[in-house]
């Protein structure tokens, strides 16, 4: 099965995010169709932070989720009830720890 091509900004931060320690939890990007649009969720590396989602340029959109109240940034509070899932992009299989 051939893999969709990720966009080489969603591939900066993959290689970002694997210049760093394993978060923890582990980092991974999900691929979704939102608003006719092809977009990213990233989620983040600790706890009361926002999961962002991207467009096809990495630019951000909003937080669909996280932070303090858990509700995002409250920009795109109809992401889980209108967005299709495409598929998991990629997530950080490294080991925790030592």
């Amino acid at each position: 099965m051939a893999q969709t091509k990720i966009p080489k900004c969603i591939q900066k931060m993959i290689d970002n995010i694997l210049a760093e320690p394993v978060w923890n939890p582990p980092a991974s990007i999900t691929k979704y169709s939102y608003l006719d649009k092809i977009t990213y969720l990233v989620t983040s590396d600790c706890c009361d932070q926002y999961i962002s989602l991207y467009d096809e340029s990495c630019n951000y959109i909003c937080a669909p989720s996280g932070g303090k109240t858990g509700q995002g940034d409250r920009r795109c509070m109809n992401f889980y009830d209108k967005a299709k899932l495409l598929g998991k992009v990629w997530s950080d299989e490294r080991p925790h720890g030592k």
